[in-house]
């Protein structure tokens, strides 16, 4: 994958360019999902051609979490896509991750939904997505997630479902011809405590032509580090993983299953759709054409096929690497954060600092915590200059951390730890 200035203007392939090689990245996926305190059903696809762009797809799947206290433990899901630009420097070189959360935040209380983060030797950042149909609703409803390289330099945006929400400020440089990576599955902390029905991952990568494909099944590595669910692994540490597509990867099918059997009323709420966005002005009342591409079309595309959206919805293919904002019904921000909260607790001082400590591996006493009158933002802030591997520990520790939190729902809002605190 990459780009080298101005000679790949328009992002056409160099002749005689060096070409990448294509293999199932095995040993570096067995690498980075290797951890005993987290772990994962994940697969590593190692496109054999450069790539300027990744894209996945799945559903808003009911996670749920055991009614018990959890004090001092991190307990957490996370269904994400991570592309990896430069596999040269290491198998843990800086990348962006972007996906579907939910949290254990108290003996009843959780939070659910999407956000993105980007990985770097410096340290990390990640933010809250707070734009979309019904984002933190398990409602069936089909989302996107998508990373596309810059025309120029070698900074990344970030779009969900096919509007921009970010851009990274400390990717590598991109050299031709390298084995770069693609990721997509399942995360989980805490399995004991936690049910996932099956999610169905989508993935496809855009080439330097922008046109977009999928992997070949050849070239994807599998982990399973918790083992697969049958008689030899038990619910609720195990996995059930299905990669499926033939010689295409077309679909991972992942779940963390809580009990040995699931009940029908999760499977089919699983996989239900819905039609009506709660809350959100109707399709009526949107554009017909926005920034180029048919609204309509895109809606009944997201709904029933997302996958081939970028195929089939007139001028979304050319938005998403152009204007990068393409989906009208999803520009609104949901008002702080604070539509789904009636039934949340308020967020107490010791139970965010035990948390915030929990989660960034640094003692209580080492954290500074500001209220969200201190803050005057709605939102608990916490900061700390102590060493802490961050919110996705590789091995490394950096210097200090800031996170700030919904004062009404305790979701983590925005993060960031060592140097990228800076940026």
């Amino acid at each position: 994958m990459g780009l080298i200035g101005a000679a790949l203007a328009g992002l056409l392939p160099l002749a005689g360019a060096p070409a990448a090689q294509a293999a199932a990245p095995t040993k570096s996926c067995s690498m980075a999902y290797s951890a005993q305190i987290v772990f994962w059903a994940m697969t590593c696809s190692q496109p054999g051609e450069p790539m300027i762009g990744g894209f996945a797809t799945w559903r808003n799947v009911p996670i749920t979490f055991d009614k018990v206290s959890t004090t001092g433990q991190t307990v957490q899901v996370g269904n994400y896509m991570r592309l990896t630009p430069n596999t040269e420097k290491s198998p843990f070189a800086n990348n962006i991750e972007l996906g579907l959360y939910a949290e254990k935040t108290g003996k009843d209380t959780h939070t659910y939904g999407p956000r993105w983060t980007e990985l770097t030797s410096k340290g990390g950042k990640t933010k809250a997505i707070t734009a979309g149909i019904n984002p933190t609703k398990a409602d069936g409803r089909n989302h996107t997630y998508m990373t596309v390289r810059q025309d120029s330099g070698n900074q990344w945006d970030v779009l969900y479902d096919f509007n921009k929400v970010g851009s990274t400020t400390d990717q590598l440089k991109v050299p031709r011809g390298n084995p770069n990576r693609v990721d997509i599955g399942l995360e989980v902390m805490g399995p004991k405590y936690v049910n996932v029905p099956t999610i169905a991952n989508r993935l496809q990568f855009m080439a330097e032509d922008k046109a977009m494909r999928r992997v070949q099944s050849a070239n994807v590595a599998k982990v399973n580090s918790l083992g697969a669910c049958g008689s030899a692994h038990k619910p609720p540490n195990c996995f059930t993983a299905k990669l499926t597509g033939g010689s295409e990867f077309t679909q991972w099918a992942v779940s963390k299953p809580r009990k040995t059997t699931a009940t029908a009323a999760t499977a089919k709420a699983a996989g239900a759709v819905s039609a009506a966005a709660d809350g959100h002005r109707p399709l009526t009342a949107m554009p017909q054409v926005f920034h180029g591409v048919d609204q309509q079309a895109l809606q009944q595309c997201l709904a029933e096929d997302p996958d081939s959206c970028l195929a089939t919805v007139p001028g979304l293919a050319d938005c998403v690497t152009t204007t990068r904002l393409c989906n009208a019904a999803a520009l609104e921000t949901r008002p702080a954060l604070a539509a789904r909260t009636n039934d949340s607790p308020a967020v107490s001082e010791p139970e965010l600092r035990q948390r915030a400590a929990t989660a960034f591996d640094v003692a209580p006493q080492q954290l500074e915590v500001n209220s969200p009158q201190e803050a005057g933002a709605g939102m608990w802030t916490v900061t700390s200059q102590a060493h802490t591997p961050g919110l996705q520990p590789g091995g490394e520790d950096y210097d200090g951390f800031r996170a700030s939190y919904s004062a009404t729902t305790g979701e983590l809002l925005e993060a960031c730890w060592g140097q990228m605190c800076q940026q």
